[in-house]
């Protein structure tokens, strides 16, 4: 099983900038041969699709509301996923989560270890 815990979340204004981190372990597993994604969930909303990134960090997909703002990467060396956000937006207020999986392109479905998640907040 892996453990992921996000950080990096806070209030910012509209047009600024954050990056978030999720930094996985856990008993044996590797993290290079994972798949990793972001997901977002805004209060009365279901949980969305945010960005995905292959195990090798060699592809990677966005929802068509991020794209051109937000960059997800990986540094397998430090088991750690990025998701740097730029010219935040008011709809971008939600709590981000991290998610694992083994298939790719990994759907919600195929997450099978989630964090805990971490509040972005974006005011007008």
């Amino acid at each position: 099983q892996v453990q992921l815990v996000e950080s990096g979340g806070g209030l910012v204004q509209a047009g600024g900038s954050l990056r978030l981190s999720c930094a996985a372990s856990g008993h044996i597993f590797s993290f290079s041969r994972l798949n990793m994604g972001w997901y977002r969930q805004a209060p009365g909303k279901e949980r969305e699709f945010v960005a995905r990134i292959s195990w090798s960090g060699g592809s990677t997909n966005y929802a068509d509301s991020v794209k051109g703002r937000f960059t997800i990467s990986r540094d397998n060396a430090k088991n750690t996923v990025y998701l740097q956000m730029a010219s935040l937006k008011p709809e971008d207020t939600a709590v981000y989560y991290c998610g694992s999986a083994s298939t790719w392109p990994a759907r919600s479905g195929d997450f099978d270890s989630w964090g805990q998640g971490t509040q972005v907040t974006v005011s007008a």
